[in-house]
C-alpha cells in the first residue's frame, strides 16, 4: 500500500469539502440532526461533482476510481455532519438495484433478523420493524434473511403493509405481512471479501470516521481559544491528554479503513483481505463513540448547545455506529474468521492441526 498522498484524491477531497461547506446545517437541539436520503441537500453537491461515477468502472462509463473514492466521499459527508445519500445508491449500483432507494434493516446484520421473511408462493411475506435511511418517497432496499442467508429485496413505499414513521430519528419502517416477489430480490449480501456487503461496510466505516473527525476538529479549535484558570483549555492536561489519545485513535482508524479499501481495489486474494472490512467498521464504530464522547466532555456544557454544533455529531455517532450491525457482533465475526484461518493454516502445515486449533478455541 502506497502511503504517498495521491494528487487526485487530494483534489477530490478539497472539492468535496468546498461543496459540503455550503450545505445548510441543522443546529436545532431537537429533531433530526441531518436531512438524509435522496432529497437531502448533500445530494445536490454529490450530483454536481458526479460522485455517482467515481466508483463505476470505466467500461461502464464511469471514472473507475475504485472504492477508495467512495470511502473518501463517505468520510467527507460524515466530517460535515451531512446526511448520507451516497451509501444507498452505491450499494444499489453494486447489486444492480434501483437508484434513489433507501436502505432499511442493515442494523440487524450479520444476523439479518430485523425483518422476518416467511416463504409464500412466488416469494415471501415481510414482518418486522427496522430503521430506514430516508423517510421520503422512493423504493426501499430491505435487508432480510431468506433461505438461510441475508439478501436485499426491493419494496415499493406503497406496498401492502408498509408504514414509515418519520416522527422519530432515525425513522423506522414497519412491515405487516408485506408481499415480496422473487423478482424483487436485488442480490445476496454474502461475506465475500470484496463483495457488495464488504464494500458497503467500508463506506459506512469511512462515514463514522468522518463523524469522529468532524467532532474532533470542533473540539480542538474550541479548546485552543477557550480559557479556564487563566490558560487555554488545550494546555490543561485533563483536556489535552484525552484529545491527544483521540487523535491517535483517528489516525489508526483511518489507516484501517483506507487499507481495507485498498485491498478491495487491488483485487487482493481472499486470505489477504480477510476480515479487513468488518474490522474497519467495528473499529470505526467504537472510535466514533469514544472520540465524540471525549470531544463533548472537552467542550463542557457548550457541547450540548447550538453554539458549537457538537450535539449533531453526538447524535450521529449514536445512531450510525450500529447502522450496519452492532460492533460486538462485528468483532465476533472477526474472531470467527481468525479462528477459521488458524485452523486452515494448521491443517495445511501438519495435516492434523484442525483438532488442535479447535481444542484451543474451547
Amino acid at each position: 500500500m502506497d502511503l504517498t498522498p495521491d494528487p487526485l484524491v487530494v483534489q477530490l477531497r478539497k472539492a468535496l469539502r468546498t461543496g459540503l461547506a455550503g450545505v445548510p446545517v441543522r443546529m436545532e437541539l431537537h429533531g433530526a440532526p441531518v436531512a438524509d436520503g435522496a432529497g437531502g441537500p448533500a445530494r445536490a453537491v454529490l450530483d454536481g461533482l458526479g460522485a455517482a461515477d467515481f466508483e463505476r468502472p470505466a467500461s461502464a462509463g464511469g471514472l473507475g476510481l475504485g472504492l477508495t473514492a467512495g470511502v473518501l466521499v463517505s468520510e467527507e459527508l460524515g466530517r460535515a455532519a451531512c446526511g448520507n445519500p451516497y451509501r444507498a445508491d452505491a450499494l444499489a449500483a453494486d447489486l444492480g438495484g434501483p437508484a434513489g432507494a433507501a436502505l432499511a434493516g442493515l442494523e440487524a446484520l450479520p444476523a439479518g433478523t430485523g425483518v422476518t421473511a416467511t416463504a409464500r408462493a412466488g416469494g415471501w411475506e415481510l414482518t418486522g420493524t427496522v430503521t430506514v435511511d430516508d423517510a421520503g418517497p422512493g423504493p426501499l432496499l430491505v435487508a432480510v434473511r431468506a433461505g438461510g442467508e441475508p439478501v436485499l429485496v426491493a419494496v415499493p413505499r406503497g406496498a401492502t403493509g408498509v408504514r414509515v414513521e418519520a416522527g422519530c430519528w432515525p425513522p423506522v419502517v414497519r412491515f405487516e405481512a408485506t408481499p415480496v416477489a422473487g423478482a424483487d430480490l436485488v442480490g445476496r449480501l454474502d461475506d465475500s471479501p470484496a463483495g457488495p456487503l464488504a464494500r458497503a461496510r467500508l463506506r459506512q466505516a469511512a462515514y463514522l470516521l468522518g463523524v469522529a473527525g468532524g467532532a474532533y476538529r470542533i473540539a480542538v479549535r474550541y479548546a485552543g481559544f477557550r480559557r479556564q484558570f487563566d490558560t487555554r483549555l488545550r494546555d490543561l492536561p485533563a483536556v489535552s491528554f484525552p484529545l491527544a489519545r483521540a487523535g491517535v485513535a483517528l489516525r489508526a482508524t483511518s489507516a484501517a479503513v483506507y487499507r481495507g479499501a485498498w485491498l478491495v481495489d487491488s483485487d487482493a486474494e481472499r486470505d489477504q483481505v480477510g476480515g479487513a472490512p468488518v474490522m474497519a467498521l467495528a473499529t470505526a464504530a467504537e472510535t466514533a463513540r469514544d472520540v465524540v464522547r471525549v470531544c463533548m466532555q472537552s467542550c463542557g456544557v457548550r457541547a450540548m448547545t447550538a453554539e458549537l454544533g457538537l450535539h449533531r455529531y453526538f447524535r450521529l455517532a449514536a445512531a450510525e455506529s450500529t447502522r450496519y450491525g452492532d460492533p460486538a457482533a462485528l468483532w465476533r465475526l472477526v474472531g470467527a474468521a481468525r479462528l477459521d484461518e488458524a485452523r486452515r493454516t494448521a491443517a495445511a502445515g501438519t495435516g492434523h492441526g484442525v483438532a488442535v486449533a479447535a481444542g484451543g478455541a474451547r
